[in-house]
């Protein structure tokens, strides 16, 4: 469910391009207005304002809100813009080509994205890059690790919610024989299951596997597996299980300890904010005993916190 509160009465994206200019124009950006603006319209409104920019000043948008705003707001509010496939492609081919390679954040993205998703962000990765992103995979994952994700993108998973309760029983039998039974692990036994499963059948493997055998599929992967295929493993089992306990973790770490991870905390919430963000909220104050508005607030200021708040929405 989004958070996003778009206002009952909406000026037309003729008008909210008018008074974006006029936000930038004069002494300095009138930075209040455009986060009043952008944080309040969901993404056809968006595109709708940035198709109006376009054809009344001949200038792109996203360039002129770069050149505005500056810092974590300028990072939020410019992966807030784009639909979700090029967001994620966008941010996919940071993390393989950036200064830093951030293969735990692309583990992420891939692992908790749909399969239909991820057919659209591979079109939309190729057409901006010039260059497939199994490639760019290739080029910077390796091992069980690198197999894993190419397999996600590669192979067909069924996204409706029955489930053949027999092959569950199978599955689980058989990760059993390939981790906890053997000396060893069979990787490649994880990977086709893990792979192949849609959420739904992967939750009732998990759900088998407690049954069966009493211990968690999550303790086992802990066990048997480690690294980023680790990582992997877990985002797609916990994204299976419950998405909004995943990415509710997910923010809490990212604002643990010293120090705000701001790249994580824009990925998530901006990402997550017209899809699930509502039971994100729920699950985080359930399993932190706060309210994620509360967090973000004590871990970030000024106008990059109102740009946050906007998108998480009323504070419950």
């Amino acid at each position: 469910m989004s958070t996003v509160t778009v206002p009952p009465l909406l000026t037309s994206p003729r008008d909210d391009a008018t008074h974006l200019y006029k936000a930038f124009k004069g002494f300095g950006c009138d930075t209040a207005a455009v986060v009043d603006i952008l944080a309040h319209r969901d993404y056809n409104q968006r595109s709708l304002i940035q198709h109006e920019y376009k054809s009344m000043y001949g200038e792109d948008l996203g360039n002129r809100l770069k050149s505005e705003l500056s810092g974590s707001l300028e990072k939020a509010v410019l992966a807030w813009m784009p639909d979700p496939a090029a967001r994620d492609a966008t941010m996919l081919s940071r993390c393989f080509t950036g200064e830093v390679i951030n293969l735990r954040a692309a583990t992420e993205i891939i692992c908790s994205r749909t399969p239909s998703q991820l057919q659209q962000v591979k079109q939309v990765y190729h057409a901006r890059f010039n260059t497939y992103l199994e490639r760019a995979i290739q080029c910077q994952a390796s091992g069980d690790h690198m197999k894993l994700l190419l397999a996600l993108l590669t192979k067909p998973r069924y996204e409706g919610p029955e489930v053949d309760r027999a092959l569950a029983d199978h599955d689980a039998k058989a990760l059993y024989k390939a981790g906890e039974k053997k000396l060893g692990t069979d990787e490649a036994k994880f990977i086709k299951i893990f792979s192949e499963s849609s959420r739904a059948h992967l939750a009732a493997v998990s759900y088998a596997y407690h049954n069966m055998y009493s211990r968690s599929l999550k303790k086992v992967i802990k066990n048997e597996t480690s690294g980023l295929f680790e990582y992997a493993l877990l985002t797609l089992l916990q994204c299976a299980e419950n998405p909004g306990k995943y990415f509710a973790k997910v923010l809490h770490d990212a604002m643990e300890g010293i120090g705000t991870n701001d790249s994580t905390l824009i990925r998530v919430i901006v990402t997550r904010a017209e899809i699930d963000m509502q039971y994100i909220k729920q699950e985080y104050r359930k399993k932190y005993g706060k309210t994620l508005n509360d967090a973000v607030k004590s871990e970030t200021s000024g106008h990059y916190q109102s740009f946050l708040l906007a998108l998480l929405g009323p504070n419950h």
